[in-house]
């Protein structure tokens, strides 16, 4: 229906057009220590319009859907197109053309459970944790759900409808000891709405239970020495490092703008066992946490292999940059709400699994550590990064041994790549993270657990 709407306003696009419809429904919860601190719900719609002259865009939105409201959006779109083209004068070619059209809906089939149910449940979690677990100085179990709906129009004939839900729940448990408080952080859920993923509460006891052995070991545990270390990097924390330290330096805009990977291209940038593709859809077969089918400007989402065999081969990018580039767009452009401008984004970044046993991973490492989570880090345009690691253990003559204390790891992604000498045979997904590049996005980051030398900052 609001795709049939769209469509009808086709004879209103003069130049090269986009025409997004958008909804985003968000629910966010927060339990702490058996008390609703957060009990909210938002929802923002509206329309956009996107017009392309000589190498420029003009961009404009409204939240109104009537007639005469759309066709005003699409006129003022075009009108800063070409106001733009006038001050910038940029006179590039044509964009790169295609037409289709896709639907992709995940919504839940089930019926749908109110709010009030979502507490129970978060409160049926906190009974269980506080009868087994008193001696604990916190629980916090938060839920938050996104639903992304889009419908989208071009003037080369795409048009698209996209229903990508997700729906995360967070433990956090806090231990103190010694006057110092511990805390574990976990995530649980992924694509899908509430009705698909969290139907009993007794099916997360387990993962609780997992949470409290961490955080009590990680109490026990020892601050690592500072140094540069052998280290195993866990799916989680490798695909953060991916994501942050080496996805962003290739995406077609940070390149334009002077990240370091313009200077890298087609150039050894990593060991020859590293492969990092940022995945469209899926991988092996299963559906990745983020699924993309189509782009914000009506491009046909593809998988793109950025390092192959330590060698970088390719940036992500839109239309426009596909033109600067010499390339055809990715289907990397994303925009979060209907008044946001698409941007070149990922979708999901991974590095893919090797051939090796994270068994024999950690029984070749004498003395160093293998690196679970973390709850913070940055990076910059160079690669260089660091992070806050949380969760993790020594390794000592290749046996797992004590858990460590909050520290830190940091150094250059590029550098860093090259030391890789193992990858794990498997493949993990995180599907809870959001990306802040000018706006908040949902993203999937994950891939296999790594062997590489690292900075520690120890305590």
């Amino acid at each position: 229906m609001k795709l049939e709407f769209l469509k009808s306003f086709r004879d209103s696009f003069d130049e090269y057009t986009e025409l997004r419809l958008q909804e985003n429904n968000q629910v966010s919860l927060v339990l702490v220590n058996g008390s609703l601190v957060r009990n909210i719900r938002t929802t923002k719609g509206g329309i956009s319009a996107r017009v392309y002259r000589n190498g420029v865009f003009g961009f404009a939105s409204t939240p109104l859907l009537d007639e005469k409201s759309v066709k005003g959006v699409i006129s003022k779109a075009k009108e800063n197109a070409y106001t733009l083209n006038d001050i910038e004068k940029k006179a590039k070619g044509s964009l790169f053309e295609e037409g289709f059209e896709i639907i992709k809906d995940f919504s839940t089939k089930k019926p749908r459970v109110t709010r009030k149910e979502m507490i129970e449940y978060l409160q049926a979690l906190h009974s269980y944790t506080q009868e087994r677990y008193p001696d604990l100085v916190s629980k916090t179990f938060s839920l938050n759900s996104l639903d992304m709906e889009k419908n989208l129009v071009t003037s080369f004939g795409t048009s698209a409808y996209t229903m990508i839900p997700r729906c995360n729940l967070s433990i956090i448990l806090s231990y103190e000891k010694d006057g110092e408080i511990y805390e574990i952080y976990e995530p649980v859920g992924g694509l899908g709405q509430f009705e698909d993923l969290f139907d009993e509460p007794e099916k997360i006891y387990k993962k609780i239970d997992e949470v409290y052995k961490k955080v009590r070991e990680k109490a026990e545990g020892v601050y690592p020495v500072a140094g540069y270390h052998d280290v195993i990097l866990d799916s989680r924390l490798a695909g953060i490092l991916a994501h942050e330290a080496i996805g962003h330096t290739t995406e077609a805009d940070m390149v334009k703008s002077g990240s370091i990977a313009k200077d890298y291209l087609n150039e050894q940038v990593a060991s020859e066992i590293v492969t990092l593709v940022d995945f469209a859809y899926e991988f092996e077969g299963s559906i990745c946490p983020v699924p993309i089918f189509v782009d914000d400007e009506g491009t046909r989402a593809e998988n793109v292999v950025i390092i192959k065999d330590g060698i970088l081969k390719r940036y992500m990018n839109n239309k426009e940059f596909a033109n600067d580039f010499g390339d055809r767009p990715t289907g990397n452009a994303r925009a979060f709400q209907f008044s946001d401008e698409p941007l070149v984004r990922m979708r999901n970044t991974a590095i893919l699994p090797g051939k090796d046993k994270l068994e024999d991973m950690i029984s070749s490492i004498e003395n160093g550590y293998y690196l679970i989570d973390t709850n913070n880090g940055q990076a910059d345009s160079t690669s260089e990064f660091m992070f806050g690691i949380i969760s993790g253990y020594e390794i000592k003559d290749g046996k797992l041994g004590r858990a460590i204390k909050d520290t830190t790891i940091s150094g250059v992604a590029f550098d860093m790549l090259k030391t890789v000498t193992m990858i794990s045979d498997d493949m993990h997904w995180s599907n809870s993270g959001m990306c802040g590049k000018k706006q908040m996005i949902p993203v999937g980051m994950g891939g296999p657990a790594v062997k590489c030398k690292i900075n520690i900052g120890g305590k």
